[in-house]
């Protein structure tokens, strides 16, 4: 066999292996049906170059061997995913068993902030650089045995299941802020980062117009020295609504502020699709308060008496005012980000306009999500 002819050999060999799992390769565009390139190339632990060595029939004989041998034990293990003789069975049972798995999870996150709570919400941390907490939720979406996600092989044959476009990794836009309303004047919410995991809830509807996200929020509670009223951050003809030079004032480069804590929340969202518009609905189910350390607040504060109170009163707002935010969010529906739900890819959005009530206060707030790592990149056909 001359090298040409065994080259080509290798090439078909690893399309081949690779469509078992990935689904049927188009060849004008070398990709896989089910999966992206860059999706594939980090299952088998490749840089995106090498993989398109690979994918593109320019790699050597030894990469190709190797690559073959990557494959193949790759799909070895995805056999401990499934039962092989009533894969839809047990599909759906992993499925289940891993999202009981980060439900109780959040519980126990939630129990374990009922008890910092009662705790006076002790000092975890005495570095500024808090740590994350959503390895937990991060591994139950993206480890490789199990993915609670609808695969493109169990859509009806119709195709007409909008959500299965929405699953995957979606990060919160851009941060935005509420001032606290309460018996003291200068404390402020800041609403940093979030990371939220989308899914189709296919065991228990079977339109595709139901899916849920899993969401890790990482906010923050910041304080200002000059004890500004909660007018002064309002617009004035709508007193609901926050000005838009507070919300984009960077906090760090203000010295009136001083950031006292960070707030590590677990969110269940639920949408429903209607038509053009998707329903947000959701609440909290685990929450942590992280204060900075005392070391880290005398670099700013010079006042130890000060330094208590503050601490006595995020300790109030996170028994208190936090609790608001444990209530069934409110919010407007938002319009489809295309209304062909086939054409929905990484970059969209969905903008949902919300209230939040601090006290007896509404404050209006805007939480715009974006698809960063789809799921499902093609088509259903």
């Amino acid at each position: 066999m001359n090298e040409e002819n065994k080259a080509e050999n290798y090439h078909s060999s690893f399309i081949s292996l690779l469509e078992k799992k990935y689904g049927g390769f188009t060849p004008d565009k070398n990709s896989f049906e089910a999966t992206s390139n860059s999706k594939i190339a980090r299952d088998l632990c490749y840089s995106d170059s090498q993989f398109s060595r690979l994918i593109n029939n320019t790699a050597s004989e030894g990469e190709f061997i190797r690559a073959l041998r990557n494959v193949n034990r790759l799909l070895n293990e995805a056999r401990l995913e499934e039962n092989q003789t009533n894969p839809p069975i047990e599909t759906k049972s992993n499925k289940l068993i891993l999202i009981s798995i980060v439900i109780l999870f959040m519980l126990a996150l939630g129990f374990l902030g009922f008890y910092l709570g009662k705790s006076n919400f002790k000092e975890v941390e005495n570095k500024e650089n808090s740590n994350s907490r959503y390895e937990m939720l991060q591994w139950s979406f993206e480890n490789k045995y199990i993915k609670p996600y609808v695969k493109l092989k169990e859509l009806p044959a119709d195709c007409n299941y909008p959500c299965y476009k929405y699953q995957g990794k979606w990060v919160l836009k851009s941060e935005y802020k509420i001032p606290f309303f309460r018996e003291r004047n200068g404390f402020h919410y800041v609403a940093k980062d979030a990371v939220m995991y989308v899914r189709c809830i296919d065991e228990r509807d079977n339109s595709g117009t139901l899916f849920e996200g899993y969401e890790y929020q990482k906010h923050e509670i910041w304080y200002d020295k000059r004890e500004m009223p909660i007018d002064s951050f309002l617009t004035g003809g709508q007193k609901t609504k926050v000005r838009e030079d507070y919300n984009s004032l960077n906090l760090e480069n203000d010295p009136n502020f001083i950031k006292l804590a960070y707030v590590h929340t677990f969110f269940k969202n639920e949408f429903n699709l209607d038509s053009t518009l998707i329903y947000r609905s959701g609440k909290v189910i685990g929450r942590d308060i992280e204060f900075l350390s005392d070391e880290i607040l005398q670099e700013k504060i010079d006042s130890s008496k000060l330094i208590a109170e503050l601490q006595n009163e995020v300790n109030s707002i996170a028994k208190n005012r936090l609790e608001d935010f444990s209530k069934p969010v409110a919010c407007e529906p938002t319009t489809v980000p295309k209304l062909d739900f086939h054409l929905i890819d990484e970059g969209d959005e969905l903008n949902f306009g919300c209230q939040f009530t601090t006290g007896r206060f509404l404050v209006d707030y805007n939480k715009v999500f974006v698809l960063e790592d789809q799921y499902i990149n093609n088509y259903c056909r």
